[in-house]
């Protein structure tokens, strides 16, 4: 059962990577194509001590061209994340399924999907935005990058934490104002760990806002789009096989 949930999963990762690739193409490259050019554009106007180090990077030769990584290079990148996040899921799914109350497969499938997005991607990002590629500081990406994956962690802890406060709670003052209740208490909790982190602007100041948005806006929605087609096509593909069980079981019966 698990390894034909896994396989379901990553084949809905297969389906939602294809789907955010075409958004990531169509509306994602044109503002990482704008955010090199400002970077070339800029870098034209330093002289003195950064000459030459320009003048050593335009001699080294490219060893992945532009278009390579616009089509193939991001096409393979974001199936591979998809396949991944789809077998993960898919894991998870498993594990709660029957233990969460009595839930469909397909609006099980819809919270989890909701709720990966939420801990994964949206508490993360609001403290640590995507950056077009040819912005921020060098030599704070290392930095900034252990601290988006430690409020990550901190983000998914909160999220369990909440969810099991929902469980407790929901004996007492029943499912409605348990979840009311669970969700303000992640609301606070988060609330309170971002405020903890410390704020990092890598941005230029002469860097477009417009572009930053924009590019920020088409980060969130490849995220968006993959974990809604992952929770919806997943979530259809085991009801509807469920389905087919119990009739399959029905028609045994009568025979």
């Amino acid at each position: 059962m698990v390894g034909q949930l896994l396989v379901r999963g990553m084949l809905a990762g297969i389906a939602a990577g294809l789907l955010t690739f075409g958004f990531a193409r169509l509306v994602g490259e044109p503002q990482v194509a704008q955010a090199i050019a400002f970077e070339a554009q800029a870098g034209e106007h330093h002289h003195g001590d950064e000459a030459e180090h320009h003048h050593h990077d335009e001699a080294e030769p490219e060893l992945v061209s532009r278009e390579t990584q616009a089509d193939l290079g991001l096409l393979t990148g974001v199936v591979a994340y998809g396949v991944s996040v789809g077998g993960l899921f898919s894991l998870v799914f498993a594990f709660a399924h029957g233990r969460v109350g009595r839930m469909s497969a397909r609006t099980l499938s819809a919270w989890l999907a909701v709720g990966a997005f939420v801990s994964l991607v949206a508490v993360p990002t609001i403290k640590y935005p995507a950056n077009p590629p040819s912005i921020g500081d060098p030599d704070t990406i290392g930095y900034r990058t252990a601290l988006y994956f430690v409020l990550l962690a901190v983000s998914v802890a909160v999220t369990v934490f909440s969810v099991n406060m929902r469980s407790h709670l929901a004996k007492r003052f029943g499912n409605w104002n348990a979840s009311i209740l669970a969700c303000g208490i992640f609301i606070a909790l988060v609330t309170a760990v971002q405020l903890g982190f410390p704020a990092i602007n890598e941005a230029p100041p002469d860097f477009p806002a417009t572009l930053l948005w924009k590019f920020r806006l088409v980060a969130i929605g490849m995220q968006m789009i993959m974990w809604t087609v992952i929770g919806l096509l997943f979530g259809a593909w085991v009801e509807h096989s469920e389905r087919r069980s119990r009739e399959g079981e029905g028609r045994a019966r009568v025979g």
